[in-house]
């Protein structure tokens, strides 16, 4: 909105010209979604402690969580809100890659505030019934993959990019519906199953985002995408504006929910935020090195993978507890050491992606 405003000011005065460019809306939407979340954070907060919003904790978990019980659910909500609301400011809303990703956002945050609710207001332990849950996560993830594949306008916005190597892209084709689906439904709840400590999931999406945002900004500058050798996708970088929104408010939301935490993102936010990062990824044409950079979430899902596998195969379990940061909880870790190694993981793999923009 703010970004229509500017343009007709133009008009009027070249200054305004300035917020033409994509690199300062980019800034002014992290800033604008982190002042949101810090100013919204303690009435968020208060509302939900009055509702009585409060997480319940598994009695097989890690004893250090039983003090855990109670502490407001919900805040993803807070970060949604923020982004949105953020984007609609900075970016430009004639862009359909902008409500492609703001849509899916808000329909898995959607699909994890009814499982919120039916667990934490209702007191249903099962929450959204996982087969109901996944069904929900499956329509949208393949209306979103079907919509970006249907209207490609340029051969490179559906081929599979290997990095590392100049000029080798794969095309998918009719896989790419496929490929699609998979990154955003598999990161949404790759993402919400790393949710399980103070700002462990938070911090590394906010690395994340913050490097798609320049995988973002490169993809959608035909000089840029040209010199580094990367598919040039005509207004892919808009989502710049998103991704900074995203950095912005997560790190809002990391102010409240860092260790101790006084509030948890809950589905509604880990949903939205996995699947926000994997449709991204995907209008980039940068899933592989997504996978890297997003190695910490990778872990975490394998871990759950190869622990189910392995008990029901052999009876016997690989982890003391899956995800594997409670395994390292049980092994005597503290929770604040488990999280920032868990970030500097994430810090490194963030910075193997990028190196990938020059080592072709």
């Amino acid at each position: 909105m703010l970004y229509w405003l500017f343009q007709q000011l133009a008009e009027i005065n070249p200054g305004f010209n300035v917020f033409a460019y994509i690199t300062l809306r980019s800034i002014l939407g992290a800033l604008t979604a982190l002042l949101v979340s810090l100013l919204l954070g303690p009435w968020f907060i208060r509302r939900l402690v009055r509702k009585q919003v409060g997480q319940p904790i598994r009695k097989l978990g890690p004893e250090s969580h039983f003090s855990k019980a109670g502490t407001p659910t919900m805040g993803g909500a807070l970060i949604l809100f923020s982004i949105v609301l953020a984007t609609l400011l900075w970016a430009d809303l004639s862009n359909r890659y902008v409500w492609v990703v703001l849509l899916v956002t808000l329909i898995f945050g959607l699909i994890g505030w009814v499982d919120d609710y039916k667990k934490l207001v209702l007191q249903d332990s099962a929450g959204l019934p996982g087969r109901w849950k996944y069904l929900a996560q499956s329509v949208a993830g393949l209306a979103a993959a079907w919509f970006l594949w249907s209207s490609a306008d340029v051969p490179a916005a559906t081929e599979l990019i290997v990095p590392f190597f100049k000029g080798v892209a794969i095309p998918l084709g009719v896989f790419y519906i496929v490929t699609t689906y998979f990154m955003i439904v598999g990161f949404s709840n790759a993402v919400n199953l790393t949710d399980g400590l103070d700002g462990l999931a938070i911090m590394p999406s906010v690395f994340v985002a913050a490097a798609l945002g320049i995988f973002a900004y490169v993809a959608g500058n035909s000089v840029f995408s040209d010199y580094l050798a990367m598919p040039y996708i005509p207004g892919a970088g808009e989502l710049a504006i998103f991704c900074g929104a995203l950095a912005g408010a997560g790190l809002g939301f990391l102010w409240f929910n860092t260790y101790p935490a006084q509030i948890f993102m809950g589905d509604i936010g880990a949903l939205a935020v996995g699947a926000a990062l994997g449709v991204i990824a995907v209008i980039v044409r940068q899933e592989l090195v997504f996978i890297l950079m997003a190695g910490v979430f990778v872990m975490e899902t394998v871990s759950v993978i190869l622990q189910v596998a392995s008990f029901k195969l052999t009876g016997k379990r690989i982890f003391r507890m899956a995800p594997i940061h409670h395994h390292f909880e049980l092994k005597g870790w503290p929770e604040p050491r488990v999280i920032v190694r868990f970030w500097i993981i994430s810090v490194i793999l963030v910075l193997a992606g990028l190196a990938t923009l020059k080592i072709r």
